[in-house]
């Protein structure tokens, strides 16, 4: 991507993740990147393709630090818990709940280019999940995959309010990984 380009998304990434999908138009995005509109059109061709471009940048970076913590973890049953490691440290930047949350509920639309990204990122997740607990010999590691990713997205839903529901999702996941892990019964 050339640098007007990264300036667009970081711009769009700003803006949208802050205000809302829909309630930014391009002309604030080329306000607030330095860019024209024209470079805007240019180098996404529309808001729906930048909207895409924005979530798959969020998504790589997510990626990178979940699978950081995954790495980091010495024990492949800490390693089912790592993203949530992972959301902690996100969540110390990333105050307005789950980008992918929502843009789905701006973008219902599964034609969106953006949409398709949003809906992958969470089916990722709960794969990784499945993997995670496959690999830590956990039975059902698909029933658990689930339950965690349902923890894991309460705890993005309600990070906006002062419940400090996330250290409650973070015991609650390894008391569920602990109870179905081989030689914890």
């Amino acid at each position: 991507m050339t640098p007007a380009g990264r300036r667009i998304v970081a711009a769009a990434e700003e803006l949208f993740y802050n205000r809302g999908i829909t309630a930014v138009g391009v002309d604030l995005i080329a306000e607030h990147s330095g860019a024209t509109k024209r470079t805007l059109y240019n180098r996404f061709g529309s808001k729906d393709h930048l909207v895409a471009a924005y979530l798959m940048e969020r998504d790589r970076r997510w990626r990178s630090l979940v699978r950081a913590a995954v790495d980091a973890s010495d024990d492949p049953v800490e390693a089912v818990t790592a993203p949530f490691d992972a959301l902690r440290t996100w969540s110390g930047t990333n105050t307005r709940g789950c980008a992918f949350i929502n843009a789905l509920a701006e973008l219902p639309d599964p034609s969106h280019p953006a949409h398709r990204i949003a809906v992958d990122q969470k089916l990722w997740l709960l794969n990784l999940f499945g993997d995670l607990a496959t690999a830590a010999g956990c039975p059902e590691p698909a029933v658990l995959a689930t339950r965690l990713l349902v923890l894991h997205e309460g705890a993005l839903a309600t990070q906006p309010l002062p419940l400090e529901t996330l250290s409650a999702s973070i015991d609650l996941a390894r008391a569920l990984v602990r109870a179905g892990a081989p030689g914890s019964r």
